[in-house]
């Protein structure tokens, strides 16, 4: 017998899986484009580039504006689907002090990508990626935080963010807790696990990277405007051996695009927790 509400539940629940699933394809198409610009600047032949800079790299290429019209959608599904995970709390990190730091992050990373999806709504055109700045309101609560007289000390609380998020990635490959929210059979897992590994590790390395630049920088950076990813890699390139240590975290760069790609195919999306 039909009945409304199972199927409206069944809707709701494909729906879900497809922003999580859309989600995490679109992050590894950014993640691929980022490792792949190290390892060419690694080489000499060409320049780093963040997060940004990826999407602005698809602009360019044959179809640039319908590739990114699909990255809209897959971003826009990857924040909506990290908002999900925070507030329904699908994978039981629980109310607890550990629990809350994880969902925190997962707020985080809903507005790091819907900021990052205004910036490609700009590079299309639309005036909502122009005005995401914000309006005069929020420029004047900058400048009045900015000219407090111990603004330069937000820096070094802004650094934790990285520092936190790097050694929580860099504990997730080294301990491979990513394996039990995978649902793939052990052929799958025995090369996803090492490249999952190597991937995890080496973006948090670039987390702790911005972090020891904000915390070694101190007044030179902004608590508005920290270093951002495409910062790292260059500083990573200006190190002694620098090409090779860029390289190195250029090819885990790859490995992580790997691992989305990875999730968005076999991560197991319990739907059910979302409606308890």
């Amino acid at each position: 017998m039909y009945n409304p509400a199972i199927h409206a539940k069944g809707e709701l629940s494909r729906g879900i899986v497809w922003l999580a699933r859309t989600g995490y394809a679109a992050r590894g198409v950014v993640y691929l484009i980022i490792g792949t610009f190290a390892l060419l600047a690694a080489r000499g032949s060409g320049e780093t580039v963040g997060t940004k800079g990826a999407i602005s790299q698809l602009l360019g290429q044959p179809f640039g504006e319908t590739l990114l019209w699909i990255m809209v959608v897959g971003l826009i599904a990857y924040a909506a689907w990290r908002l999900t995970q925070a507030i329904a709390d699908p994978e039981d990190h629980g109310t607890d002090a550990k629990g809350l730091a994880a969902r925190a992050g997962l707020v985080g990373g809903a507005i790091s990508y819907s900021l990052l999806t205004l910036f490609t709504l700009g590079l299309l055109g639309s005036s909502l990626g122009e005005s995401s700045g914000g309006g005069k309101g929020g420029e004047d609560f900058l400048s009045g935080l900015l000219g407090w007289k111990y603004s330069n000390y937000l820096v070094y609380l802004v650094a934790l963010v990285p520092l936190g998020v790097g050694i929580a990635h860099i504990i997730k490959g080294w301990k491979a807790k990513f394996e039990k929210y995978f649902s793939a059979s052990d052929d799958v897992m025995r090369w996803v696990t090492p490249i999952s590994k190597v991937g995890l590790i080496a973006r948090g390395v670039s987390f702790l990277v911005v972090a020891g630049m904000l915390f070694s920088g101190g007044t030179r950076y902004e608590p508005t405007s920290p270093p951002g990813l495409e910062d790292a890699l260059h500083a990573l390139q200006s190190l002694p051996f620098g090409a090779f240590w860029l390289g190195l975290i250029g090819a885990g760069l790859i490995a992580f695009a790997l691992y989305s790609f990875a999730e968005a195919i076999w991560r197991r999306i319990d739907t059910a927790a979302v409606f308890d």
